[in-house]
């Protein structure tokens, strides 16, 4: 018998008796902590998102409560009540219309923001000529001007050329926002894609522009879902340029409409009806990131691992 196999035999015979006095062999004691500490991460995860849930569901819990329970504590409400449901749809909110002009609104400038930003993205990355970065970087500073310290302009402006209360008076603030954020994503996931599907495709007889949209287009939805997504949000949400734009009810998104809820009398704040609102407007966004979640995160992380 050699020496390896007396050392074998020693270490056979160590990890019986190990088993026999009841302790794990040292090869499964890693995956013990191993254990611990995924369910730390997964309380910690629980944690975040409870933190970042909890006022949403306020919000529906409050919603659901009458007008004479909505300083309640309770975290259900008891009874459950959908009359502030029924106030805020009432004729004299007009928040079914003003739900249509967030729509116009967010929609245009969507629509709006993905036809420049995809051909600008496309410019910066693929084709050569001088100061790329520079244009960039100008394009993407732009849109870190806060919204109220370009009110005051735009409001003499548009009175000058008529547009208060109109569509156009809140899209266009907007797209000084979507542009950007479009440029900006749409040209970081280009980058990622290769060149040489393009020269591929004009190889075969494509033109560039039947490169662009044939092959080019298609592999970059991802990104195009993202930079939707995410200024659909932004222009949805948009509050203080359609406030200082609109005053008119019939033009007004719906954002402004909740702020603009008045209770039974001058000094009573409608808060449930305010909460009901405010789900109502969350809501479709809920279900809008529920729905492309997964083309959210493969353009969030499109090029990462390059």
């Amino acid at each position: 018998m050699t020496i390896s196999d007396l050392r074998n035999a020693a270490a056979d015979s160590g990890a019986v008796a190990g088993s026999s006095n009841g302790t794990a062999p040292p090869s499964t004691r890693p995956k013990a902590k191993r254990t611990w500490r995924s369910y730390s991460v997964y309380a910690g995860l629980a944690l975040i998102f409870a933190y970042c849930l909890a006022p949403f569901y306020w919000m529906l819990v409050s919603s659901l409560r009458r007008t004479a329970d909505i300083f309640d504590n309770t975290l259900l409400p008891a009874p459950f009540s959908l009359e502030n449901y029924a106030k805020v749809f009432d004729g004299s909110t007009m928040f079914g219309q003003a739900l249509l002009n967030s729509l116009i609104v967010a929609g245009t400038t969507t629509t709006f923001a993905l036809v420049l930003g995809v051909f600008a993205a496309y410019a910066i990355s693929r084709l050569n000529f001088r100061f790329k970065s520079v244009i960039l970087g100008v394009i993407i500073a732009t849109s870190m001007f806060p919204g109220i310290s370009v009110v005051v302009p735009l409001l003499r402006l548009f009175t000058d050329i008529g547009w208060i209360n109109t569509y156009q008076a809140m899209i266009v603030p907007n797209l000084s926002f979507a542009i950007p954020l479009a440029v900006w994503n749409l040209t970081t996931f280009m980058k990622a894609l290769p060149f040489d599907l393009e020269e591929a495709a004009m190889i075969d007889g494509c033109t560039k522009w039947q490169a662009f949209r044939r092959v080019l287009l298609p592999l970059a939805a991802p990104g195009v879902f993202t930079t939707a997504i995410l200024t659909f949000i932004h222009s949805w949400n948009e509050f203080i340029i359609a406030l200082s734009m609109i005053n008119d009810p019939k033009i007004q998104t719906a954002t402004v409409a909740i702020s603009k809820f008045t209770g039974a009398t001058e000094f009573q704040a409608p808060f449930g009806e305010q909460m009901a609102a405010g789900v109502i407007v969350t809501v479709p966004l809920v279900i809008m990131v529920l729905i492309f979640q997964r083309r959210i995160v493969e353009g969030l992380t499109a090029g990462a691992s390059k």
